[in-house]
């Protein structure tokens, strides 16, 4: 793995070092800005359930009876209570979500008990383990490369990169899952440049806490088995025995989830990814997630299709960075190197692959290749690296690969600006949540006003609650009911009702409906 650049640096290491401690600056500001304002969409929403203890059927049975609620009592189920302790959230996962590793709840559950339930505040738990992925990477790359200006690069690609951005705010493992990534990473190329027991030894535990923390890590896993018996030549070296044993300690730790998750399928939870799609539509959608790592402009599949031709340019320039970077590293690095990164870029990403294009489904989405997107910035932070500091590369060409390296920090602040000041970015579903913000806002215009809906409390219904305000009451009904509606109310709406549900409200109270928008009705006076 030795394989040392030349120190022949544009700028100094003084001065390298202060832009990434500005950009560091940045990147931590853009993961923390305005944290409570975007939208609370349906991932999060069952996150906070999980947190909660409580589970959904539970909440369904003493919300959906018809009696008059307030946001404290839709919020009993978003945030801990005395009520339930973390073994009804790990309960909760197992029976009902299995698929949900249960560390990053876990995690997140103490962190809100400790700091106050609050939107801002648990979403801050994924925030602040964002930041630890900036001495991870650097570690890495001291590992993989033996080089510093590698690390710096890195840092300031992943500061500033969108994608890293927008998961940091969510509460969901993503973040965590992105540490466990890089620290299990590290524990492998310590252990094999070391060889100790006890180094191996952190290496199974690092994957012990990545197997807990995303059922994808398994993959990951795998890639580095692939990794090790590829540079061990398939020889049952020493390294390859001591790889062995950790590696199965690390998995007969994960093997109780395993036979939970054997036990308690949840097929439904996926359900999104049956839909299949075409050839040019994966294409197209691969092109997006993998953009997304340094330019996103918050183009969703519901945005107008001028808008994504306007960016098939940059794209092309995007993808073709990636591509050649892929090429310089394996040109110019030792199997050790360019061997591990392409592992980590085809551990998730080269299976997500062979099932969007073979069996045409659509499980390809930017939260699920994180660890491509981290094997492709070690790549474009190598090729930085290279380009500007290469003893036969050209001064002209060194400023114009310094400049290129700017621009695209440059383009990743500027995506960060953007999201940042946004309410609703792709990652958030507009094409099915887009109207609950100005739900939200006519609501809150009404003096007293009462939502009625007979339809499911999560995710919509949630979601509203943590839009209105505290005036606010909600009225549930299960399917087939009607409310018993009572005086007091100055406005009266119905939120995603049945015909059932909006047939018997005008029939039994000599009322008529105003539609306000696909989701939304007003009760009117009958004239």
């Amino acid at each position: 793995m030795k394989n040392h650049l030349s120190r022949n640096w544009v700028i100094s290491q003084s001065g390298l070092r202060f832009l990434i401690i500005i950009l560091l600056v940045i990147g931590v500001f853009f993961r923390f800005v305005n944290i409570d304002k975007k939208l609370y969409w349906g991932d999060e929403v069952f996150s906070s359930l999980h947190i909660s203890g409580y589970m959904q059927s539970e909440m369904n049975k003493q919300l959906s009876n018809g009696r008059l609620l307030t946001i404290e009592d839709l919020h009993k189920y978003q945030y801990p209570n005395p009520e339930k302790n973390v073994t009804d959230t790990i309960k909760g996962i197992m029976l009902k979500d299995s698929q949900i590793l249960p560390l990053y709840i876990v995690m997140t559950r103490f962190w809100v008990e400790l700091f106050g339930s609050s939107v801002a505040v648990t979403r801050s738990f994924s925030a602040f383990i964002s930041l630890l992925t900036f001495p991870c990477i650097y570690w890495l790359c001291q590992e993989l490369f033996e080089s510093s200006l590698v690390g710096w690069i890195a840092i300031a690609l992943v500061a500033v990169s969108p994608i890293h951005v927008i998961y940091a705010q969510e509460v969901r493992a993503y973040s965590l899952w992105i540490v466990t990534i890089l620290i299990s990473s590290v524990a492998l190329l310590r252990a094999m440049r070391l060889k100790t027991k006890v180094s191996w030894c952190i290496y199974a535990a690092t994957l012990s806490l990545g197997f807990y923390t995303h059922l994808f890590f398994t993959l990951v896993a795998f890639g580095q088995g692939i990794y090790v018996i590829a540079i061990e030549r398939f020889r049952l070296s020493k390294t390859s025995i001591y790889y062995l044993i950790s590696s199965l300690a690390g998995f007969i730790s994960f093997v109780p989830w395993i036979w939970i998750i054997i036990t308690n399928p949840q097929p439904e939870t996926v359900s999104w990814a049956s839909a299949k799609q075409t050839f040019f539509a994966s294409a197209t959608r691969w092109a997006g997630i993998f953009s997304r790592t340094f330019l996103d402009l918050g183009i969703s599949p519901s945005d107008p299709g001028k808008l994504k031709i306007a960016l098939i340019p940059f794209i092309v320039i995007i993808l073709a960075l990636m591509v050649y970077s892929i090429y310089v590293l394996c040109r110019r690095t030792s199997k050790e190197v360019w061997l591990f990164v392409l592992t980590l870029i085809g551990s998730v990403g080269l299976p997500l692959l062979i099932v969007d294009f073979v069996f045409q489904k659509r499980y390809a989405t930017s939260r699920y290749t994180l660890p491509s997107v981290l094997g492709i910035q070690l790549a474009v932070a190598y090729l930085f690296s290279t380009k500007v500091t290469s003893i036969s590369t050209k001064v002209w060409q060194k400023k114009l690969w310094s400049l290129l390296a700017v621009i695209v920090i440059i383009i990743g602040i500027i995506s960060c600006t953007i999201s940042s000041q946004a309410q609703m970015w792709w990652n958030k579903v507009p094409e099915k949540n887009q109207l609950l913000p100005q739900i939200a806002q006519i609501v809150n215009q009404a003096n007293k006003p009462l939502l009625i809906s007979d339809a499911s409390i999560i995710p919509p219904i949630q979601i509203l609650g943590h839009l209105v305000d505290p005036k606010v009451r909600f009225q549930i009904v299960n399917e087939n009911q009607l409310p018993e509606i009572t005086n007091g109310f100055t406005d009266i709406f119905l939120f995603s009702p049945s015909d059932f549900l909006k047939a018997g409200i005008e029939k039994i109270y000599n009322s008529k409906l105003q539609q306000i928008n696909d989701l939304l009705w007003k009760i009117t006076k009958s004239t």
